[in-house]
């Protein structure tokens, strides 16, 4: 049973920051894990993911200000979001992928979280 356990997220002023931790359970063959987000009307976007060999990949939107790392021996995949902003408010989702090539759209990812709320206010 595959599972992906989300951790983290909450409500803070903008310009602060926040983590938000994944850990990736009965899935031995994720190359890819990442982080993408939504918000009411809109569709799921891309905001970083990571390769097992530690390449990255980021949003336009959050370079700079974001950044993911992972930690292979615990499946364990963490956003550290600085400088967040309004904008940055939305559901965060984590999902995690077979795919060799770390994309930043859902559909190339296989499994996803229930999703963690990141909410910044004035």
């Amino acid at each position: 049973h595959v599972q992906l356990v989300e951790s983290g997220g909450g409500s803070v002023q903008a310009g602060g920051s926040l983590r938000v931790s994944c850990a990736l359970f009965g899935y031995t063959y994720a190359y890819c894990m990442g982080w993408f987000r939504q918000t009411p009307g809109k569709g799921r976007e891309g905001v970083a993911v990571i390769r097992t060999d530690g390449s990255t990949n980021y949003a336009d939107s959050v370079k700079g200000r974001f950044t993911i790392s992972q930690d292979n021996a615990k499946n364990t995949v963490y956003l550290q979001m600085n400088s967040l902003q309004i904008e940055d408010t939305a559901m965060y989702y984590c999902a995690a992928s077979s795919h060799w090539e770390c994309l930043l759209v859902p559909v190339a990812y296989n499994y996803w979280g229930q999703g963690t709320t990141v909410t910044v206010s004035s």
